[in-house]
């Protein structure tokens, strides 16, 4: 029997995206899971041999089933992949280590740095293939979630030159990752997890952020028409190659809306124009993804509401350890200001668009080392941005053994209430599924030191926003 490989496999199965819908409210991302006659399932990817990392295509004994999802009824329980295809210093810091350089700081400079290029790339080949494995789909599953968000960078989307007048080199970053990002897409797919596509790193970088790719004081993704153009023309891209294997495509996370009115006015922009560019390569049936800006949902009020837009979701980030006078909230102050963002999601969900908490965190504090980014110390302990210190960082990060029990029911707590935040609109994604070292951030390990309960809808605590203005 013919074996396609996987991109055409994937290719043939969105062009048999359905047709426009019409509907007066959202509709439902259509799953074509018939994507040629051998394999009859989503096609896995396996490594070559025993001593390669890099995947090819290989048949599955059995189809893999998986109903749309439906986000008007549905609720979204999940977690962000993060760290994987777009390398985070505090997620994995021994990446970082292990370059025995210090101005390595994010994924752009260890590109620019990089000695011996084919070195660099066999170790992202091992992080890309280890770091999330199949195991770890179905440990997802097995948790009652049903959404990953998994992030990615522009310079791992294979866009040709026939895709874009924009340029589409890579430089200095090191391409590969596709084949695994795929290879993920079928996993997910066996084990009924849907997905939402998150374009994580932006040509010039959205925010300045080490988690965009590249982390620096002077971003220019909205400066430069160019690296607008290219983002757009990569979306498509991937809206045409994967579109029928995803569930969510988000056009960008995270720009960085505070910087000036100018970045504010092009991501609307860019949000009006992207939407439209996906909705005409591949129609009404692909949801998609917006973010706030950092500006918060009610500054996008109206926005891609019916009819102007057809299945248009909002992603809000909720952390509170990246400033002083959050880090000085004592545990019920912070339970408390996370009830008041109730009534805010919940009302600009009904009014607007679906909307999802699509990053927050049980961590309290920022002492996770890195996580300010490479080399730059923690808020918390005055090893960073000054101010008085909230004192030491043992036993607020790292093993979670090291945690006392007054943290881990209050790590408990913070989370109960938070989901019940994600689910007074449409849901949740948790960051992130694992991290190496900062157990208060990792979902995997609050389900092992059983402060995130094996089934998402249990509750051990009331609801602690019942008697607040958030209810």
């Amino acid at each position: 029997m013919l074996h396609l490989p996987l991109w055409l496999l994937l290719l043939c199965q969105v062009t048999s995206l359905p047709k426009r819908v019409e509907a007066k409210q959202q509709c439902r991302l259509q799953l074509n899971d018939d994507i040629g006659t051998e394999p009859s399932s989503p096609t896995s990817v396996v490594p070559v041999s025993s001593n390669s990392s890099t995947p090819t295509s290989s048949s599955t004994s059995t189809s893999p089933t998986r109903t749309p999802f439906n986000y008007s009824e549905g609720t979204v329980r999940g977690v962000n992949l993060g760290g994987w295809f777009v390398l985070e210093p505090w997620i994995t810091p021994s990446i970082f280590e292990a370059t025995n350089d210090d101005t390595i700081v994010d994924e752009y400079t260890l590109g620019t740095k990089t000695t011996n290029y084919n070195d660099t790339l066999a170790m992202l080949q091992n992080h890309w293939n280890t770091w999330i494995t199949e195991d770890d789909f179905i440990a997802i599953s097995d948790a009652g979630l049903n959404h990953v968000r998994i992030p990615v960078g522009y310079w791992s989307v294979p866009l040709p030159s026939s895709a874009t007048n924009t340029s589409i080199s890579t430089t200095p970053y090191i391409p590969g990752a596709w084949p695994y990002l795929l290879r993920a897409l079928n996993w997910a797919a066996a084990h009924n997890i849907h997905v939402i596509l998150d374009f994580h790193g932006a040509p010039g970088s959205q925010n300045g952020y080490d988690n965009s790719g590249q982390r620096t004081s002077n971003p220019q993704w909205a400066l430069n028409t160019q690296n607008v153009t290219r983002s757009i023309d990569t979306l498509v891209y991937i809206a045409q190659q994967i579109g029928g294997m995803i569930d969510i495509l988000e056009l960008v996370n995270e720009s960085a809306g505070f910087l000036s009115d100018q970045w504010t006015s092009v991501t609307r922009s860019f949000f009006s124009s992207g939407y439209t560019a996906v909705r005409n390569a591949v129609g009404d049936t692909l949801n998609i993804m917006i973010g706030d800006a950092f500006l918060g949902v009610d500054a996008w009020d109206g926005f891609l509401t019916y009819p102007t837009g057809l299945n248009a979701l909002m992603d809000n980030h909720e952390y509170q350890m990246f400033s002083v006078p959050e880090l000085q909230r004592s545990f019920s102050q912070h339970l408390a200001f996370t009830c008041t963002t109730r009534s805010t999601i919940s009302s600009f969900a009904s009014a607007n668009i679906w909307t999802i908490v699509g990053e927050w965190s049980t961590a309290p504090t920022d002492c996770a080392l890195w996580l300010n980014g490479r080399g730059v110390g923690s808020r918390w302990d005055n090893s960073f941005n000054g101010g008085a210190a909230n004192g030491s960082c043992t036993g607020w990060t790292g093993n979670y053994t090291s945690f006392s029990s007054q943290y881990k029911t209050f790590l408990r707590q913070y989370w109960e209430a938070q989901v019940d935040i994600g689910e007074s609109a449409q849901g949740w994604v948790y960051w992130a599924w694992k991290t190496e070292s900062a157990d208060e951030w990792s979902y995997q390990k609050g389900l092992e030191g059983g402060w995130i309960p094996t089934d998402p809808t249990e509750r051990m605590y009331s609801d602690p926003c019942s008697n607040s203005t958030g209810s």
